[in-house]
């Protein structure tokens, strides 16, 4: 079962978007205009992570515009907060009166899974149901929101629902490249005699950030490009054993350690996080950075300069997903308020404006995205789907990875760490988790 239901989530994941897309259901299920709520809550405590001028951050703020209009008697506390923030201290906040009705989280059995499991998240699979999430959200698209009693996604009870779809992708400043006259790659080699083509330049070519998630998706990117079939698989869902000995994790940490000795990444970025690599790109300071397609509206909305995307050069997989899921704490006192807003995103207009405000929309109109760059970054992120090319994210596979992962190349980048101990710290922590979860 575990090892069937990626191939399931993310085989055809093109043909379920576009069906999503097309599913401009206009009803509304909202308790209605004026309403506040059937436990009589007047106050709805809202948190999510996107910046105000990303994607999803212009389409979350429509949608409060829009729940406010149809709640008049509701005051809605919005709270932006830190991915840090949440990543790290969710569980205790979960399981204090400070919880929010309704939360961005991120997916995974890391985290969303994890926390099911601890019982901090509300069970919404009637609801799903009700409202016809289930209906716009088809099973290659549930798999984020769906968990079993171990925490493990892809079956089991509706715990969240996801809004948008993401993946890592390579954004390049194409001034940078016309002015040091470098070809922009096609295939790895390619990539990597840009790069070398910068270093001779002084100029560092990769933007990055040691502090959080932006390394280890670079390192799950070189892993990916060695990795055999089946390999996603093992990793992700146990299928067989993962040897942190030999190729492709091997080759991930090796590469990436290479590509810090000969400059691609620079020593200093070992303290950056994601904030700073982002705006040293809005900047015109490095010629690329890897990262996902989150970062895309806001780019779309502040860079001055010429830039454009292209998928990681020679691979047919990619770190990426459904998005994050709005999720419902168990201590939420407005739990139908929070269906409310939920539902409202899910809207054909709201879901339009994150289309062309840079976003993966799921349950849209494709033929409403208009902007040619925005339709470039859907068409690739089908391209990953199409060859079943989704790979999760490296962080993913066990709880508490996360920061295994950042410090293990925060230390790999400033050098207080060889690869052979890196590979090491890698090792243990997925090992005792898996057992931990499988029992094996």
């Amino acid at each position: 079962m575990m090892a069937g239901y990626r191939r399931v989530a993310v085989a055809g994941l093109v043909a379920a978007l576009a069906t999503a897309l097309a599913a401009c259901s206009g009803g509304s299920t909202s308790s209605g205009a004026g309403a506040s709520s059937s436990s009589g809550a007047k106050t709805l405590k809202l948190w999510h992570y996107e910046s105000a001028n990303g994607a999803m951050g212009i389409a979350w703020d429509k949608a409060v515009e829009i729940f406010k209009t149809e709640h008049p008697g509701v005051t809605v506390q919005f709270e932006r907060k830190a991915f840090e923030q949440i990543q790290q201290n969710a569980a205790m906040i979960l399981n204090s009166d400070a919880a929010p009705d309704v939360m961005e989280y991120n997916k995974g059995n890391a985290t969303a899974g994890l926390l099911s499991s601890k019982g901090l998240l509300t069970d919404l699979t009637g609801v799903a149901t009700t409202r016809g999430w289930d209906k716009k959200l088809s099973t290659s698209l549930q798999t984020t929101a769906r968990y079993d009693e171990r925490g493990v996604m892809g079956s089991g009870k509706w715990y969240g629902i996801p809004n948008y779809g993401e993946y890592v992708t390579v954004y390049y400043n194409k001034d940078l490249f016309a002015k040091y006259k470098v070809p922009v790659p096609t295939t790895f080699d390619q990539f990597t005699a840009a790069m070398d083509a910068f270093v001779a330049q002084k100029v560092t070519p990769l933007g990055m950030s040691g502090a959080e998630y932006p390394a280890g998706q670079l390192y799950y990117e070189l892993v990916l490009s060695k990795a055999p079939q089946g390999f996603v698989d093992d990793y992700q869902l146990y299928k067989k054993p993962v040897d942190f000995g030999a190729d492709p994790i091997k080759y991930g940490v090796d590469t990436f350690a290479q590509w810090v000795k000969k400059g691609y990444v620079s020593s200093q970025s070992a303290s950056l996080k994601a904030e700073d690599m982002g705006t040293a790109f809005i900047a015109g300071k490095v010629p690329m950075l890897v990262s996902g397609s989150w970062w895309y509206g806001r780019f779309a909305s502040e860079i001055k300069f010429n830039w454009d995307t292209f998928l990681f050069p020679g691979n047919t997989t990619a770190p990426g997903s459904s998005g994050n899921i709005w999720v419902v704490p168990t201590s939420s006192k407005a739990k139908d308020l929070a269906y409310d807003f939920i539902d409202v995103t899910m809207r054909p207009e709201v879901q339009n404006l994150l289309g062309n405000s840079g976003g993966i929309p799921v349950a849209g109109d494709p033929k409403a995205i208009t902007d040619p760059k925005n339709q470039q970054l859907i068409a690739n992120f089908n391209k990953l789907t199409q060859s079943n090319g989704l790979a999760f994210y490296p962080d993913w596979p066990v709880p508490g990875y996360y920061d295994v992962l950042v410090a293990a190349f925060q230390g790999l980048i400033n050098g207080s760490k060889s690869p052979a101990q890196v590979l090491d710290a890698l090792k243990g922590p997925y090992t005792a988790g898996v057992k931990e979860i499988t029992g094996s």
